[in-house]
Order: structure tokens, then sequence, then C-alpha cells
């Protein structure tokens, strides 16, 4: 979706979990038709073996894990770009959304002290995905005004290892059926939401 000037691509969002249906005779990846894939791609359309792709956790719903990519490959970019190490204190402004729910326990993955800043209603909830306390000094990161995350299949490979051994939690706020987007779009340009907002075909 993401364009200067118009969307890139029509197609409403750029996460996806779901099944294989078909493989490429070229393809030499370790995938097989009957699997379940997530990605960094809209859907409803062919994926490049070279893509940003990954096999989906057995452990996790498809709903699962098409909350993570985005929010997780973000954040462990810019926690390279930071330099993040083990014992360090992290702030994570934001912590309850797409993508400060993904830095918070990745922050602590990496062996760090996370503070999370949000709002009342959330504090629980952050607090569960493993924040800590306030810290004095640290190093301050921010997505805002620095662009497009790079990302790869190697990052998503390695937060579906992090999921499968519950390391990684997916943070689902609604779900909503396809009739309903436009609901969708309204609660979240609130401001308010936690994590992700889905829109399927069916009921959960």
């Amino acid at each position: 979706m993401l364009g200067l000037r118009k969307t890139r691509n029509p197609i409403l969002g750029v996460e996806l979990a779901g099944e294989i249906e078909a493989i490429g005779k070229n393809v030499t990846r370790c995938m097989h038709e009957q699997g379940c894939v997530l990605a960094l791609i809209p859907s409803y359309t062919c994926l490049p073996e070279d893509g940003v792709v990954a096999l989906k956790p057995a452990n996790v719903t498809y709903e699962g894990a098409a909350a993570v990519p985005f929010g997780g490959t973000t954040a462990l970019h810019f926690f390279r770009k930071g330099n993040i190490q083990n014992g360090q204190k992290v702030l994570i402004y934001g912590a309850s959304g797409a993508l400060g729910t993904s830095a918070i326990q990745l922050a602590k993955y990496y062996g760090t002290e996370v503070t999370g800043v949000c709002s009342t209603t959330n504090v629980e909830m952050v607090k569960f995905l493993g924040a800590d306390k306030v810290i004095e000094n640290g190093t301050y990161l921010t997505v805002e005004g620095q662009g497009i995350a790079k990302v790869s299949s190697k990052d998503l490979v390695f937060l579906k290892e992090l999921m499968e051994t519950g390391k990684i939690k997916s943070v689902i706020d609604r779900r909503y059926p396809l009739e309903q987007i436009p609901e969708a779009h309204r609660y979240v340009e609130k401001g308010h939401k936690k994590r992700k907002c889905r829109h399927h075909r069916g009921t959960c």
C-alpha cells in the first residue's frame, strides 16, 4: 500500500498468513503445497521465492501469525540500528500499538530492562508482555520520520521461531468481517487500538 504520491498497490494490507495453493517448479526453499506461510506482501497474489516469506508456526493461529510480521520486523530493524544489547534500558513509547507490542517482547528477548509508555487502559497488557519499570538513561529510538524498515525472510523466520517457543505472543484488539472494514478503519483512526484489528471472511 505504501507510496510517496499514491498507493503502490491498491490491495489493503501488507501482512498475511495462509495456506500455500501451489508452488512453482523452480522453487527450492523448504515449502510444500500443504504448508502454511506468513509474509509481508499484499494478499491475493503470487509470492516470489525470494520474497519476505516464512513458514507459519504450527502452534500459532493464522490471525496470530499475521499480527506479528510488520511490528516484529520493524522493531528488529530499529533495534539493530540502535545496537540494542543485553543489560541496556529501553523506553518504548506507544507500547500497546502494532509496533510496541512486538518491541516490548523483542527487547525482553535481548535481555534489556523495558519501560512501556501507553494509556491507562493498556497498562496491564503492557506489563503482561514484559515491561519492567521507568528508566533513567538509555537509547531512544523512534520510527517516526525514519521511513520504511528494511525487512527480510531471515527476520520472518526468526520471528516464527520466537512465536513457536512462546517468546513472542500475538495481540489482536478486535476482529471485523470484510463488510465492516470501514468501521475497522474508523476505530484505528481514533488512535486507541491495541496491536492489530483483523478483518476476515468468516467468523472467528
